[in-house]
């Protein structure tokens, strides 16, 4: 993808819309700037990752049928009881 664009000011430059949206850059992501070979380079800094529910599914490594929440609860208080 080639596009133009232009230096504000600022010192701001104006990433084209197709290139934000395919790269899923959002407003407040920041940049890595670097030059390299007498080009400038754009690099999305490394966030600390927040998990979300979808990302933990499977890492408990359960086996066997889905338990209701009832019955996990009851698990969970036959359990307390044999460590009290």
């Amino acid at each position: 993808m080639a596009a133009t664009t232009n230096l504000s000011a600022k010192g701001q430059v104006l990433l084209p819309k197709a290139l934000r949206t395919s790269r899923g850059w959002k407003p407040g992501t920041e940049f890595i700037v670097e030059e390299r070979d007498g080009c400038v380079v754009l690099r999305p800094k490394q966030r600390d990752r927040v998990l979300g529910w979808n990302d933990l599914i499977g890492c408990v490594g359960c086996a066997g049928p889905r338990k209701t929440l009832k019955q996990m609860k009851e698990a969970v208080a036959r359990d307390a009881k044999t460590h009290r």
